[in-house]
């Protein structure tokens, strides 16, 4: 495996991390958001990752993380009956977001230490590059 597929592997994992990130940044950002029906209301969202294995090939064992997409949750809505409220329905009902603020920090630390393993796994790479450099003077 070349250095390079190292930066490539490593390159891509912090990019899918930086997503999960935002994404669960948005989500808690819409947190307390209210809406006057299920339809408007803010879903929570989750990216989807894969592993590249198309581009892999007998030589190369190292596979880049791409990002498959962002999905909605299918969790219920939260319903509370609030007549009072500006944006109450008909029925005097307003929907809340289906966001778990606790598995939404969970999740921004999971990232977290995700991202910065694939920083510390691109200096060793470059370490051990530099490293390789100076034998090859010496």
């Amino acid at each position: 495996m070349s250095i390079f597929n190292i930066f490539d592997v490593a390159g891509s994992g912090m990019s899918a991390q930086s997503t999960r990130l935002n994404v669960t940044a948005s989500n808690m950002a819409n947190a307390s958001t209210v809406a006057s029906s299920a339809d408007t209301v803010y879903r929570a969202r989750q990216p989807i990752f894969e592993a590249a294995m198309q581009q892999a090939s007998h030589q190369q064992q190292s596979v880049p993380v791409l990002i498959a997409g962002i999905v909605e949750s299918d969790k219920p809505m939260m319903a509370e009956y609030n007549p009072n409220h500006p944006l109450a329905d008909g029925d005097g009902y307003i929907y809340k977001p289906n966001v778990n603020v606790v598995e939404e920090m969970a999740n921004m630390i999971s990232a977290t230490r995700s991202y910065q393993a694939n920083v510390q796994l691109a200096s060793a790479a470059k370490d051990m590059a530099q490293q390789t450099l100076r034998l090859g003077k010496g």
